[in-house]
């Protein structure tokens, strides 16, 4: 097992498995909040997972009693400067975006709260695993910060008027609600989240990483698409996708009854 510190006074933990990166956040006694290192260091791991072969699945957790309590307010009104807000909304802003289009699954392991931006991460994850007694919301609101940000993730996982009444409300919601949403995938006892988290990454890492990397991309971008014009991109990548060795290799094995050997191409 191949364990990295990341910089920033080790606020990201990186642990490296059998192809699973788990990136930690590593503020406990802040709730792990998003501060600007904290963020530069997720954005740095992030662009190393995505040079790094080796890597299948990437999941992100948090130390201590919580997921992700959102940005860091004290560190937000220590500088009140418009230009300071405007580069910490844009830098959060590209983080999220560079967890999209990383190549590889991406997975968030939620307990205790998550809540604004860390609502907002655990949207923007490609899939998330929740303890039974996580909790969720987009709370903004009661501080006179509608949080628009969170909003653009969490409008694009649950349906409207689900994301409006988080917004709009300020409320906490349970684990289970979140799965009714569609905002997490599983909900799970609390002693079994890493157990069940990791299985789930395990399942998808046994899959070709071409073939998941080609998947990632193609789901977001038809999202965006009018009908037609998703059928027609994503017929082109399917097209381009049984090209593929692994296409040809899994198709092969699956016709003889055998395991596929992935060659990555």
């Amino acid at each position: 097992m191949n364990v990295q510190v990341s910089a920033s006074d080790a606020v990201l933990l990186r642990r490296d498995a059998d192809g699973l990166a788990w990136l930690t956040l590593n503020r406990p006694a802040a709730r792990n909040a998003l501060s600007v290192a904290l963020m530069t260091a997720l954005e740095r791991e992030i662009a190393a997972i995505a040079a790094d072969p080796t890597v299948k699945v990437v999941i992100i957790g948090g130390a201590g009693p919580a997921f992700c309590a959102g940005h860091d307010l004290r560190e937000m009104r220590s500088d009140p400067r418009r230009e300071t807000y405007e580069a910490l909304f844009s830098q959060c802003s590209r983080l999220m975006m560079s967890i999209v289009r990383l190549p590889k699954p991406v997975i968030a392991r939620v307990h205790g709260i998550a809540t604004a931006a860390g609502c907002q991460l655990v949207a923007t994850c490609d899939l998330a695993v929740a303890a039974e007694t996580a909790r969720f919301a987009t709370p903004g609101v009661n501080i006179g910060l509608f949080c628009s940000t969170p909003m653009v993730a969490l409008s694009r996982a649950v349906p409207r008027k689900a994301a409006m009444e988080m917004l709009l409300t300020g409320e906490l919601v349970s684990a289970a609600h979140a799965r009714e949403i569609g905002l997490v995938n599983r909900v799970v006892p609390d002693a079994l989240l890493d157990e069940e988290t990791e299985a789930l990454a395990r399942q998808i890492a046994a899959k070709s990483p071409l073939t998941l990397a080609i998947g990632k991309e193609a789901f977001y971008r038809q999202a965006e698409m009018d009908l037609e014009s998703a059928y027609r991109y994503t017929a082109e990548v399917m097209t381009r996708n049984m090209l593929a060795r692994d296409a040809e290799e899994g198709i092969d094995a699956f016709l003889a009854k055998r395991q596929p050997v992935w060659s990555g191409c």
